[in-house]
């Protein structure tokens, strides 16, 4: 558990550090459509969420759980940093929200639907085999782990990982997801439903306006046209030009 401990305690300080940054870049107007465009659509493509008992893991203050509860979902917010879970309830305040480790969450085993992380695994690292495992352990046969993480191997990874050495906006633990050895780590607990890749221009500076210290003013008046650019280039990106999969993967 030490392991766990020291990385998680390094996860914990940054995002309690950024919590209300964090809350203003990727909750804001635009970053919310950006999301619901390219990625809770996709992510969570043929799959009924009405009355569905969900867990939004690591979920921040809750940037995905509106479109959960749109859909008629039952959402606990599960995540590590308390100012995070302290807004989130405060957003949420009939979502149940537990501040607790991804690693071992102490919920209910083969209970919940479908378990949701958009930007999470990426900040576990060495323990994201850990988190799947303790994912894959609360949810029923049958239901979905839906996700989104820039993955291993593309060239946006690349620059970012000559960013990440530079920029104290990341932590050092973090990393792009490699999404071949997890799927072969995990081929007999799930059948892999989903595997759909994108994110290019809007993805850099309009959801992700904070890396980049983006005045949120400045970002409201050049993210229509960007966003109106990502849908035409995400036709022909291919997975070595995209920033970031989305997954859909179910228990068997």
């Amino acid at each position: 558990m030490k392991e766990h401990s020291n990385a998680e305690k390094i996860q914990k300080q940054h995002f309690n550090a950024l919590a209300s940054k964090y809350e203003a870049h990727y909750g804001d107007t635009w970053s919310q459509k950006y999301r619901q465009r390219f990625i809770n659509k996709p992510m969570f493509e043929n799959i009924d969420l009405s009355g569905a008992k969900v867990i939004d893991a690591l979920c921040g203050s809750g940037e995905t759980t509106g479109y959960l509860l749109e859909k008629g979902a039952h959402v606990t917010g599960v995540d590590i940093s308390q100012e995070e879970m302290d807004q989130f309830q405060k957003r949420f305040p009939s979502c149940s929200a537990i501040c607790a480790s991804i690693l071992s969450t102490s919920l209910e085993s083969n209970f919940y639907d479908c378990i949701v992380a958009v930007g999470g695994l990426h900040h576990l690292h060495p323990n994201v085999l850990d988190a799947i495992k303790e994912i894959h352990r609360i949810l029923k046969v049958g239901g979905y782990f839906c996700f989104v993480e820039p993955h291993k191997g593309s060239l946006p990874d690349r620059a970012r990982q000559l960013w990440y050495k530079s920029d104290s906006m990341f932590a050092e633990n973090e990393a792009a997801i490699d999404l071949e050895a997890l799927k072969a780590k995990f081929s007999s607990q799930f059948k892999f439903i989903k595997e759909d890749y994108k994110g290019n221009v809007a993805y850099l500076l309009v959801l992700n306006s904070l890396v980049f210290r983006i005045p949120l003013l400045l970002k409201a008046i050049y993210s229509p046209l960007f966003i109106g650019i990502e849908s035409m280039v995400e036709k022909i990106q291919g997975k070595l030009l995209s920033c970031f999969v989305v997954c859909q993967w179910m228990k068997v």
